[in-house]
């Protein structure tokens, strides 16, 4: 594991620490779930922005066109 050291404005520290304390949860845990949660989303754009890359316009709105025809028939 690891040991990371970070600048942080002291307001902020101290909004973390709160934070982590609502949780009944170290600023470490806090720090380590926030890290994962931000690879989550990135890991979750890069797959997106890579099949888009992949896709064509007439596959997308084809399927946009699938979604609405779902959504539509759930709404009834």
């Amino acid at each position: 594991m690891s040991t990371l050291t970070i600048r942080l404005p002291d307001d902020k520290h101290l909004r973390l620490r709160k934070l982590a304390q609502h949780r009944s949860i170290s600023i470490n845990k806090l720090m380590e779930e926030l890290a994962t949660i931000s690879i989550a989303e990135f890991d979750a754009e890069t797959r997106f922005r890579t099949l888009a890359a992949r896709g064509t316009v007439k596959k997308g709105l084809a399927i946009l066109d699938k979604l609405d025809g779902a959504f539509a028939r759930e709404s009834k």
